[in-house]
C-alpha cells in the first residue's frame, strides 16, 4: 500500500514535468490536456483519504509554483498596468475539491466499474477550469463570460478526458507490479465466478 502511494506521488511528479511539453491544441480553442489534474484525478479514486489529500496538496502546490510565482501582474517592462491574480495556494483547495469528488465514486471503482471515473474526471475537470475562472474573475472584479471561454473549457474537458484510460492503464499496471489491489470487490467477484 505505501509503495503504491509513492509510485502515484511520483506518478504526478512525473506529470507535471510532461505537463511542460503538451502544446495547447489551436484547432480546438486553443484547448489542451490537463495532465495533471488528470493523473491526480485517477490517483485520487484509486488511493484513500490521506494519500489524497497528500496529492492534493502535492499537486495544488507544485501547479501554482508553476502558474502563479513571478511578478505580480507580470512582467513591469511589458505590463503597465498590473493585473489582480489569484494568490499562491488556491489551487490546493481546488485540487482538494476535486480529490473529494472523486473520493465519492470509489465504491463504484473498487467494484470493477472505473469508466464512471473517467467520466467523473471530465466533469471534475470541468468544475475544476470553472471554479478557476470564476475566482479569478471576483478577483479582477467582474464576471465576464463568452463563448470563447466556455468552448475553451469544455474541449479542454473533454480532452483530458479521453486520455483517462490510459492512465487508469497505467494505474492498474503500477498496482499490479507492487502486489496492491485498486479494486478488490471487482476481483472477488470474478473469483467467485470463476
Amino acid at each position: 500500500m505505501i509503495r503504491y502511494s509513492l509510485a502515484t506521488i511520483l506518478l504526478l511528479l512525473a506529470a507535471f514535468v510532461a505537463q511542460q511539453f503538451l502544446p495547447a491544441l489551436t484547432g480546438l480553442h486553443h484547448s489542451r490536456i490537463l495532465l495533471v489534474q488528470l493523473v491526480f484525478l485517477c490517483c485520487a479514486v484509486t488511493v484513500g483519504q490521506t494519500t489524497m489529500l497528500a496529492l492534493a496538496f502535492i499537486g495544488g502546490f507544485l501547479w501554482d509554483a508553476q502558474c502563479a510565482l513571478g511578478p505580480h501582474g507580470g512582467d513591469p517592462d511589458v505590463y503597465t498596468q498590473q493585473v489582480e491574480n489569484l494568490r499562491f495556494g488556491y489551487s490546493i483547495l481546488l485540487f482538494g475539491g476535486m480529490g473529494v469528488l472523486m473520493q465519492g465514486i470509489q465504491p463504484l471503482f473498487k467494484q470493477g466499474k472505473w469508466h464512471f471515473s473517467a467520466l467523473l474526471s471530465g466533469i471534475a475537470v470541468l468544475l475544476y477550469l470553472a471554479a478557476e475562472y470564476t475566482i479569478i474573475n471576483f478577483v479582477r472584479g467582474g464576471i465576464v463570460i463568452n463563448r470563447a471561454t466556455l468552448l475553451q473549457m469544455l474541449s479542454t474537458a473533454i480532452l483530458t478526458m479521453l486520455f483517462s484510460p490510459l492512465v487508469f492503464w497505467l494505474l492498474f499496471r503500477t498496482a499490479a507490479l507492487f502486489h496492491h489491489s485498486i479494486n478488490p470487490e471487482a476481483g472477488r467477484r470474478r473469483r467467485r465466478l470463476a
